[in-house]
C-alpha cells in the first residue's frame, strides 16, 4: 500500500453497542499494531473523540445504536474534523446505508464483517488521508 507506513501505529476509535463485535474488532486491530480505543455507546464515543488531543486516524461506528445513532455520530465527527475517515458498519438493510452516506461516511460495510477486508479498506482510507 503506497502512502501508508505500517511501522506507524494508527489510532482507531471503534464504536459499537454490541459487546461481541466491539471486543472482536478491538482484539483484531490491537494485534495488528493499531492503537485502539473503543466505546459501547455513541455518546461515550463522541466524548472520547472530543477529548483525544492528538485525534484519531480513523473512526469505525455502528449505525444502529440506542440514544444516539451512528448517523448522528458520523455527522458530528465530520463537522468537527472533516478529514477524519469514518467507516460505518451495519447489520441492517439498505435504509441505514442511505443515511450513512448522507452523513458523509467514507465507507459503509455490512455485518458480518470480513476482518481482512476491513483492514484493507482502513489502509486504503489512511493512504488517501496522508
Amino acid at each position: 500500500m503506497e502512502g501508508v507506513e505500517m511501522n506507524k501505529s494508527y489510532k482507531l476509535l471503534i464504536i459499537d453497542d454490541n459487546k461481541e463485535t466491539l471486543s472482536m474488532l478491538h482484539a483484531f486491530f490491537s494485534k495488528k499494531n493499531y492503537e485502539v480505543v473503543s466505546s459501547l455507546s455513541g455518546l461515550d464515543g463522541l466524548k472520547l473523540f472530543e477529548s483525544e488531543k492528538k485525534g484519531f486516524d480513523l473512526v469505525i461506528t455502528d449505525l444502529v445504536m440506542p440514544n444516539i445513532s451512528g448517523v448522528a455520530v458520523i455527522s458530528i465527527i465530520k463537522k468537527k474534523n472533516p478529514d477524519t475517515p469514518v467507516i460505518a458498519i451495519t447489520g441492517w438493510g439498505e435504509h441505514p446505508e442511505a443515511l450513512a452516506s448522507e452523513a458523509k461516511a467514507d465507507l459503509i460495510l455490512s455485518k458480518p464483517l470480513q476482518l481482512d477486508e476491513l483492514e484493507v479498506s482502513i489502509l486504503d482510507l489512511l493512504s488517501i488521508k496522508k
